[in-house]
């Protein structure tokens, strides 16, 4: 009868501490931590068609552009690509090292959405893609307060757990104590019956 008790005052004290430690903050799904980035995103926009897909990105010097066949994934290299927007006109050059096309990124300074048209021509091939490029002002990040809080979230969770701990530990001494003393026929005052 004692060994029931005592199983099920483990089984009570284990399932409070698995509870505690699973506990996370708002927002949170228990999942795989996905990866943050430190800083804004730069501007970016994505254009595919049947015969390639093209991502670019806007940095503070240029406008990357790297252009895949759309069939095998294959870089598409040494090809003529013309970048148009709203009174906007460029002619990449290949970077052979790297597989990019770079353009001036002074036309796309001020914030706004620019729709951006590619023309490429790599050997017999020939497709136009188009995609928009959004550049947002850097103040539109996420405020210190909200990655403070997402920060932290795993330190709640540890001192909840730890409190499930100091409990478990406690049951599992009283049980333990109570147990010795039923067997040595003491009573609650530690006398012999």
């Amino acid at each position: 009868m004692i060994f029931s008790v005592v199983i099920k005052a483990f089984a009570v004290a284990a399932s409070a501490l698995f509870v505690t430690l699973a506990m996370a903050g708002d927002g949170h799904d228990h999942g795989e931590a996905k990866p943050t980035a430190a800083g804004p995103a730069l501007p970016r926009f994505t254009a595919q068609s049947d015969l390639f897909e093209a991502v670019g990105i806007l940095g503070k010097e240029e406008f990357v552009v790297y252009i895949d066949r759309a069939a095998s994934n294959e870089p598409v290299v040494n090809a003529t690509v013309e970048l148009a927007s709203t009174g906007i006109k460029l002619v990449g050059t290949f970077e052979a090292k790297l597989g990019e096309y770079h353009f001036d990124a002074k036309p796309f300074a001020k914030t706004g959405e620019y729709p951006i048209t590619l023309t490429i021509k790599a050997g017999a091939d020939s497709d136009l893609l188009a995609g928009d490029l959004d550049v947002h002002d850097a103040g539109t990040a996420a405020s210190p307060a909200t990655a403070d809080a997402h920060a932290h979230g795993w330190q709640r969770a540890a001192q909840w757990g730890g409190g499930g701990l100091v409990v478990a530990l406690l049951l599992f001494f009283g049980v333990r104590r109570l147990v010795t003393n039923r067997r040595n026929g003491r009573n609650r005052l530690g006398v012999a019956a």
